[in-house]
Order: structure tokens, then sequence, then C-alpha cells
């Protein structure tokens, strides 16, 4: 058979025992076979061989020639992520875990080590030329490797100079939940500008974020208390037709018309520039009335807002991990009619029943009222009625705990506002007053008529015996010409007296003091001649003792506080005085006075 022959059979050989000596039985090593060539293994390199080091006899073992270990070259990076690591480590109470299902406390000890890490890593920059791609439905830097995070860091170095390149999404989220935690910015306010502009760059490469910071947007403004609120923020980044049923608290009126059983929005009135007015006037009225329950140690927006339903725990920026480091104080934040979120010993709850059935009727009548006076007070030709009645006694209870009745509160501080809307003010520009008085004195001594001219016009020619002489017209060079008619003959005294009432009622209405030469009766003629119609009535009703003068109001479509006010403030620019007081009766010092007037 061939020695190569596929088919040959191989037998076993039997291993020669091993031999004994005759002195103790003692097993001796097998002679080893002396090959050719030196004494060396591959190429020059070659081991000691020691004998006799084994527990067995006759048995030895290679040992190779001792070598220097260099130690491998400083890596400061790796070193810094290793202490980043070590605060999971010392400050871990839980297991770590990425399941969706864990507990919350694990979610908030995860929260806890990564707000941590995220401090420390917040000015870290990184210039690494590799990119690693990372993935995880809840990314962290303690479950990243060292590619990955030299990965993320020089992204994110890229990023805070406005450079927002494609990178994996989990390394967007990361950066993410670094701004919801305000890491790396001075303030909320600022973070959430970062926020938005890494959002509007970002989604340009993946828009899977979008659903997650628009949610995330919202609870920004909950969580933290930033100087606008959200619907005002929502409004001006044109993102409103994501959040249809958010309200704008800060103007208050959308939130409590929200809540008001009373549809102020159907009301004829509710139109044009009473929109405006109603809006106005119902803050003023909300302003008062918080006011009056911070005197009393309460407070108005609490006494109303009151969830009615339960409470349930919300854990602000679900699904990112967040850490509650600012420790808000205990308040309230209502972002809709459905929607009031409670902070209370640093935790946070929410219910979608902001307010009682009580809170809902005191809005409705403070509402309707409102507009039932402003009817009044606007001449709207059609009239409302707010039924106080329908108020149950729980309704009526959260302004008599005030010391305030609702009818007389609502209707008193409406009329006070449309007063103080409507009252004319008058703006003297008293730079320009020298220059009146200097041209109103230059007209006056044109208009004063020298005492000779005086003397040659005899107030009775048939006394005298002396004929009446001719008028020059010389004498009279300071009057301006005037077309006369056939019939008309030039006379300057009545021409003197013309002009001197005429520059008297200027100098009253200029607010400047009437010449020696007024008279009382004058002054009381003027102010009778400034007076309308409607006023005159008035002042006699008031001096007859007419108790009605509120009815004679009514009739003529004025408020009578307003009617009085202009008396009064006519009265004072012409005689110094007011004529009546607050309770619409006229001063005894100027009875007589006004008798002759209206006589």
């Amino acid at each position: 058979m061939k020695a190569n022959d596929p088919g040959k059979k191989y037998e076993s050989a039997k291993i020669p025992p091993r031999q004994q000596t005759a002195e103790g039985g003692a097993v001796q090593a097998l002679p080893i076979a002396k090959t050719d060539g030196p004494d060396s293994l591959n190429g020059g390199l070659f081991y000691e061989i020691e004998y006799n080091s084994s527990p067995w006899e006759g048995v030895g073992r290679f040992v190779p020639k001792p070598q220097k270990i260099e130690a491998p070259p400083k890596d400061e990076i790796r070193e810094l992520f290793y202490a980043m690591r070590e605060i999971a480590r010392v400050n871990r109470t839980l297991f770590f875990s990425h399941s969706n299902a864990y507990d919350r406390r694990v979610r908030q000890e995860n929260s806890r080590i990564f707000y941590k890490q995220a401090l420390f890593m917040k000015d870290f920059v990184d210039h690494y030329t590799a990119k690693a791609p990372y993935s995880s439905p809840f990314p962290s830097y303690q479950m990243m490797g060292y590619e990955q995070l030299r990965t993320y860091f020089t992204w994110r170095t890229q990023v805070r100079q406005g450079n927002v390149a494609d990178t994996s999404i989990a390394y967007a989220f990361l950066y993410i939940y670094e701004l919801l935690n305000n890491i790396g910015v001075e303030d909320p306010a600022k973070g959430l500008d970062k926020l938005m502009f890494f959002w509007k760059a970002f989604r340009k490469h993946n828009k899977a974020i979008d659903k997650y910071v628009l949610a995330w947007l919202k609870d920004y403004h909950i969580y933290y208390q930033l100087p606008r609120s959200f619907k005002e923020f929502i409004t001006q980044k044109d993102l409103t037709r994501y959040y249809p049923s958010i309200l704008d608290t800060d103007d208050s009126f959308d939130l409590f018309a929200a809540i008001s059983r009373y549809d102020i929005g159907k009301s004829s009135f509710y139109s044009g520039d009473n929109i405006r007015l109603s809006k106005d006037c119902f803050h003023f009225i909300i302003e008062r009335l918080r006011q009056v329950f911070q005197d009393k140690r309460s407070d108005f927006d609490e006494t109303i807002f009151q969830p009615a339903k339960k409470m349930y725990y919300w854990q602000p920026f679900k699904e990112a991990l967040f850490y509650h480091w600012l420790k808000p104080p205990d308040r309230q934040v209502v972002l809709s009619e459905n929607e009031i979120y409670i902070c209370s010993k640093h935790t946070w709850y929410w219910s979608n029943g902001i307010t009682t059935e009580a809170a809902r009727q005191l809005v409705s009548y403070i509402i309707k009222q409102m507009e039932s006076v402003l009817r009044k007070l606007t001449g709207y030709k059609y009239k409302l009625t707010a039924d106080i009645t329908n108020l149950s006694h729980a309704a009526k209870d959260k302004f008599y705990m005030v010391g305030l009745r609702p009818e007389a509160f609502v209707s008193e501080t409406t009329t006070e506002f449309y007063k103080e809307l409507t009252k004319t003010i008058v703006q003297v520009d008293h730079s320009a007053l020298t220059r009146i008085r200097q041209e109103a004195l230059i007209t006056q001594e044109k208009l004063i008529v020298p005492e000779q001219n005086e003397q040659l016009l005899p107030t009775d020619p048939s006394l005298s015996g002396i004929e009446e002489p001719p008028l020059s017209p010389l004498s009279f060079t300071s009057y301006e010409h005037e077309t006369l008619t056939e019939n008309e003959s030039f006379d300057p005294i009545s021409k003197l007296k013309t002009q001197n009432s005429k520059l008297k009622t200027q100098n009253s209405k200029l607010g400047l003091q009437s010449s020696p030469q007024s008279s009382p009766t004058d002054i009381w003629n003027d102010f009778k001649n400034v007076l309308s119609t409607l006023e005159i009535e008035a002042l006699a009703l008031i001096l007859a003792g007419n108790l009605n003068l509120k009815q004679f109001a009514d009739e003529n479509g004025v408020m009578v506080e307003v009617l009085i006010e202009g008396i009064n403030e006519k009265a004072m620019d012409f005689i110094g005085d007011n004529l009546m007081d607050e309770e619409f009766s006229l001063y005894d010092d100027y009875k007589d006075q006004v008798k002759e007037l209206i006589g």
C-alpha cells in the first residue's frame, strides 16, 4: 500500500512503560533527542530551562527573562470621564435602568445622577475628529462609551457656537435634557431662548423631536416663572395652532370669560370699540377686587380658582431626564379652563376642573352686571339686567367675607372706571403763557381810549349847551377799519366795550386773571354764557331742592356725576371755585348768584 494512500489504516502503537530505578523506583526522564543546529529559538531568542522547579521531579518549565513595562500615555479626557462616572457610583442608591416599566423612584434617581454629571461637564469643550453613532430611547452620559462621549461633547461645542449639525437623535435629546435642567445657561429665560433656537435648527434634520419639544415648552412655562405668559409666548412664536385651548391668563378676561356661565361673546353690545371697553373695565374691577382681598389678608384668585376635582401628581418634562433642582415656592398656574397646576411643598399636582360652581356663578354675575352698567353709561339702546337672586349663598359669601356687596361693588367700580375713562383733561402749554400774556397786553393797550378823548365826548350834549362836534377819523386811528353801511355810524365807545368784553372772556379761558376793570356781574354773565341748556336746567332743579336730579340726568342720557362735574369745572374756570359739593348741594355763598343767573 502506498504511503499516501487515503485508504491506509493506522494501527495503534503501545507506549513503552516508564523505567524503574533499582534504588527507589523513581521515574527517570526520557532521553531528549538532540537536534542538529544551534540551541536557539526563532533566530536568537532563547529561554532558560530550570529543572526540578516543578512539584514533579524531572519536570522543568520555561522562565522568560524580565522585561520593563512602559506606562501608557496619559489621557486627561478619559480621566475626566472616569471622574464623571464616579459621581454615579458615589451617589447611586438604586439600580440604573432604561426599562420603560421602571418606577418613579428609579426615574428620579436617574435624573438626579444625570443632573449632577451635567453640572460637572457643563463647561467641557472637545474637538474630537471621529464620529461614533449612539442610539438609546433614554440617552444618558452613564450609558455612553468613550468614543460616544467625545463625539457628543464635540458636537455640543459646535451647537453652542451656533452650528447645529445633523447627528444621532439620541445626542439631540441629551442636549435638550441639559437645557430643560438649565445646564449651561444663565437663567430660565435664556434657557428657553436656546431651546427654541436649537429646536428650529435641528428639526430641519429630524422632525421626530417636535412632539416632545412642544409638550416640554408648555411644561417649561409651568415649572419656571417667566416674565411673560405662555399665551403671549405662543402668540409671538406663531405656535397657537398647537395649543388651541390655551387662554391669556395674564389678561384675566379670557380666563374668567371661559369659566363664566354668561357668554359675553354672544352679546350684541360686545362688538367694535366696546370689546376693548369691556375688557379694560373688567380688568379694573378684578384689580380692585384683588386689592380688597389682599387688604383682608386673603387671595381673590385662590378664592375663585379652586380645583373642583381630585388632584393628580404631575411630573414636569415627562419622558425626559429632569431633576427638580429649582425647588419652586407654593403657587398655582392656570393655563386654560380645564388645566390648573398647583405646586405644594415642591411637589406638583394638576386638575382638569379649575373652579367650583359657586365661583362660576359669581364670575358670571360680575361680567353681566358690568355690561349692564356699561350699557346704561354709554346710552346703549338695549338694557340688560343681572339678577343677583340667581347667586347661591356660597357665591355671595365670597364677597361677604371681605365686607363687599356684589351688586353695589360692581356698579360703583364700573361707574368709576367709565368716569375716569371719559374725563376731559385740559393740558396747558406753560411755555406759551408768557407769549399769550404779552400779546394780550398789547391788544389791551390798543383798546384803551386816552382820557382826553373821553373829555371830548360829553355824555349828554344837551346839558352842556354845546353842540356835539363831528368826530375826526384821525382821533381813532388805533381801531381796525370797518366797512359801514349808509345807515351806520362808527361808535368808538361801543367798539371799546365790545373789545374789552372779548378780551376778558379770552383771558378767563386762558387762565389769566381778570383785569381790575372786570366786575363780578360780568364774570357771572360770562359763566352763564358757557353753560349748556341742560346744565342751566340742572342748576334750577338743584336750587329748587328737587331730589330727582339722577332721574333728570338719566332721562337726558348723561350720568349725574358727569353733569355736576361739568358745571363745577366751568365754575372753576370763571369764578375760581366749585358751585356744588359731592352731595350735589349748592354752597350757600353762591345761591344768590345762581338765582340771578337762572332768573
